[in-house]
Parts: structure tokens; C-alpha cells; sequence
């Protein structure tokens, strides 16, 4: 077994091979890395191996990874049944321009698992999956806008990065503006996406109704990470579903994330049948995926057997066979019984979280659901982006905490997000628990 180091942080460390590192990366890519996500202040540990439910370092410090690549792992790391399925694919070949057994029972079981989908298309990421879903919507109904939900993110395609961080200063207006999130976002881009708030059906019902005739899809988030993984209102999703069907929009959950919850999606437990649905993250048991799934109507905007398809599709590696066959073995493996198990383990891990954060007497609460789970430093009502994004002094209290747990052998998002993995019981729910109380220390005392 691993032993998990606490008190110690050797990758900051004088001379740490992470500091080498962060010196090379620097000078080949900007910030030293590929993944804005990955970076921190003055840089980041470099990871060298994985096995089960620790993430170990290249400065030798293992840690009980909480943070799983961003919620993909859902087997942890370096799982055996899925290291056999890609070492059996290897000497097979890793990509053809053909269509593989391998996809088709991917694809099989995806279908017969999510409630709204009947057919399903590869992508690579879980952004290419949203960029194909936005696509087709599209084309199925030949209008051009989409209405997404303030602050909710849904990878790095332009028209579903509007207003992702919208600043304080604009939430006084009546209705939310179209912001860009990188600089140089065209006007075209801005003009063609609505922004609403997460549960203010009021406000939905009166942006669909002026721009319906335009719309071609509502793309949300049943339980948005970046608004407080708190899951949107069953009653605002049940009006908005009977808009959008009402109208000819095409509503998409953007399941990547979510996906996890539960052995049908966040969508089998809230009774909600979107038209199409995004999921990437755990179908590729740690290789890259995404996919885009729905009913047959609106897939057929993909079908390319009577003529030129209405929304073209490639991709040189889409459906490739290793992350074809890594996928089917992890998705096997997560049976019913293995959802309820770590559901019941995510349950345990947040409640006894919250009892810390009163136990420490630090304003705070707890959210998420299944594996999923999410650590506020503040007690007010979380209901949209608004209501989570950390403020003034919380943010500066939310770094301590994550930074004191890496120091105690526990990793999370920055944001203190966090998931669970197959190879986690209690033992690492209470290592959690008991590195939270210490690093608590920090926060009480103002870091």
C-alpha cells in the first residue's frame, strides 16, 4: 500500500524535480502547461504515477487523488481491467479509417442506459461533444441561437463560453448580458446567444418568448459545477422542457460531468428527457471521448445515407478503438450496485464534511450528489453562479483550505471540488475527513 504523505510539500522545495520541470515547460508553452486548469501560483506538482485512489508526484509525495483528472477516473488510476482491455487492443491497432466492433457496444450500452438516447455519434472531448450537440441542434431546426445560463460552463467552444464569469457589476441589470470569455470573441458569436439565469423561470420564459423563432437550442447543465454543483430546480426544468418542446427548440443536457451521478445520468433521476444529451469524461475509462447523444429525430441530422448529412461530422480519431475498448470496460464495471455504492459513500464524505465546517465553527456547506461534491466556504442560498462564486475574502479562504489539504495528502479542484472513485471506501473518506479538520486550522486563522 501507498503511504500518504502529510506536512510535506517537496515539489516547492529548492531544487525539486517539479521546479526543473516548471523551468523547461515555461520556456516550451505558455504558463508551462497545456491545461489552464492544471496551473498554479508558482507552479504545480508534476505527477508521475497513479495507482487506484493516490496520484503520486515526481518528488516521491503521494496524495489521495479527490480531484480523478476532473471527474474522468471514475475508476481511479491505472485500473487493471481497463489496462487489460487497452494492452489486449494495442497490438491490433489503435486507429483505423473504419468503424469498429468496439464502438458499436460502446454505443450500445450508452443507449440503453440514458433515458432520451437512441442514437449516439464520438467526439474526442466532452467541448467537441457540446460543439457537435450546438451543430446539430442547429441544423435539425435551421435557426442559429442558442440561450445557455449564466457562469455554467460547457467546454472551450465560443458560442458555450458566454458569460462564464460574469463580473458583480453586471448582475444588477434586468437581463444578463452576452459576455465573452476570451479576448477577441467575435461580435457574431455575441449576438447569437442568449444568457438566462439558472431557476429564474420568469426571466427563461421571457427571453424564449422574444427569441424562440431564433432558437435553436437550450443548452444547460442539470447540475452546473461552475454554479455550486447544486441541481437545477425539478420545477424550472419541467417548464423548461415543455417550452422548448413547445417551440421546436432542441433542449441538450450537458451530462459530461454529471453523467456519474447515476447509472441513467443526472436525467434518470430528475424524470427530465432532454432532446439531446453531451457525455464524455467516464465513457472513455482515462482516454479521451466525448459523445453526443439523442432521440432519432434530431440525430438524423447526422445521417449521412440519403445525401450530404445537414450538420457534416468527422474526426480523424473520433470512436478510436483504445478509447473505444477502455471505455465499454469501465462503463461494464459501473454497475447499479457500484452506483449506489459510492452514492452512499459521497453521501457519508459530505455530510461528514458539513458536521467539520460546524465543528470548526467556518460559515460553509456542502453540496453535489452521487460521487459528486462541492465545498463552500460561505452559508448563503446556492441557487445560481451568483450564489456560489466565492467573494472578497472567500476566495482568499478557499485557496488556504486547498492548499492545506494538498499539504495533508488530499487533492481537489482549486474550487474545492471534488469526486470519488471505484477503488475508494471509508478509510479515504475518513483520511479526507481528518486532513479537512487540519487544514481547517489554516482557515480559522486566516491562512
Amino acid at each position: 500500500m501507498v503511504e500518504v504523505s502529510r506536512h510535506e510539500e517537496a515539489f516547492l522545495a529548492p531544487g525539486s524535480q517539479a521546479g526543473e520541470l516548471y523551468e523547461r515547460a515555461r520556456k516550451v508553452m505558455p504558463g508551462g502547461n497545456s491545461r489552464t486548469t492544471v496551473y498554479q501560483s508558482p507552479y504545480p506538482p508534476y505527477a508521475a504515477e497513479g495507482r487506484g485512489a493516490v496520484l503520486i508526484d515526481v518528488d516521491g509525495q503521494a496524495r489521495y487523488d479527490f480531484l480523478n483528472n476532473y471527474t474522468s477516473l471514475i475508476h481511479g488510476h491505472a485500473d487493471p481491467d481497463i489496462t487489460a482491455a487497452v494492452v489486449a487492443q494495442l497490438p491490433r491497432g489503435v486507429a483505423f479509417a473504419m468503424p469498429t466492433e468496439q464502438e458499436v457496444r460502446l454505443a450500445e450500452l450508452l443507449t440503453s442506459r440514458v433515458p432520451s438516447v437512441e442514437q449516439i455519434r464520438f467526439t474526442n472531448s466532452g467541448s467537441e461533444a457540446v460543439m457537435i450537440a450546438i451543430k446539430g441542434a442547429r441544423a435539425h431546426t435551421v435557426r442559429g441561437k442558442i440561450m445557455k445560463f449564466e457562469g455554467c460552463y460547457h467546454g472551450s467552444y465560443d458560442f458555450a463560453e458566454m458569460s462564464m464569469t460574469p463580473p458583480a457589476d453586471t448582475w444588477n441589470l434586468a437581463e444578463p448580458p452576452s459576455l465573452p470569455y476570451s479576448a477577441g470573441t467575435p461580435q457574431g458569436v455575441l449576438d447569437n446567444v442568449v444568457i438566462s439565469r439558472m431557476n429564474d423561470l420568469a426571466l427563461t420564459e421571457r427571453l424564449i418568448d422574444r427569441h424562440w423563432h431564433d432558437l435553436a437550442a437550450v443548452l444547460i447543465d442539470p447540475m452546473p459545477m461552475r454554479a455550486g454543483l447544486v441541481p437545477a430546480d425539478l420545477s424550472f426544468l419541467m417548464a423548461l422542457r415543455e417550452m422548448t418542446r413547445a417551440r421546436g427548440i432542441v433542449l441538450i443536457f450537458d451530462e459530461v460531468i454529471a453523467l456519474r451521478s447515476a447509472w441513467g445520468g443526472a436525467q434518470s433521476i430528475l424524470g427530465i428527457t432532454p432532446d439531446m444529451t453531451t457525455m464524455g469524461k467516464i465513457i472513455g475509462g482515462g482516454f479521451p471521448v466525448g459523445a453526443v447523444g439523442g432521440s432519432a429525430e434530431v440525430m438524423s441530422a447526422f445521417d449521412p445515407r440519403h445525401g450530404p448529412s445537414k450538420a457534416p461530422h468527422g474526426g480523424t480519431f473520433n470512436a478510436n478503438p483504445i478509447t473505444m475498448a477502455a471505455g465499454l470496460a469501465a462503463m461494464e464495471k459501473m454497475t447499479p450496485a457500484e452506483y449506489d455504492r459510492l452514492a452512499t459513500l459521497g453521501a457519508h464524505l459530505r455530510e461528514a464534511l458539513a458536521e467539520a465546517l460546524d465543528g470548526a465553527r467556518i460559515p460553509g456547506q456542502v453540496t453535489g450528489a452521487g460521487s459528486l461534491f462541492q465545498i463552500h466556504l460561505h452559508d448563503r442560498p446556492i441557487r445560481d453562479y451568483r450564489g456560489s462564486v466565492p467573494a472578497g475574502e472567500e476566495r482568499t479562504r478557499v485557496a488556504t483550505l486547498h492548499r492545506g489539504l494538498m499539504a495533508h495528502g488530499i487533492i481537489t479542484a482549486p474550487s474545492l471540488m471534488g469526486c470519488l472513485s471505484t477503488p475508494m471506501g471509508t478509510m479515504e473518506i475518513d483520511a479526507f475527513v481528518n486532513a479537512f479538520t487540519e487544514a481547517a486550522l489554516d482557515v480559522q486563522g486566516g491562512g
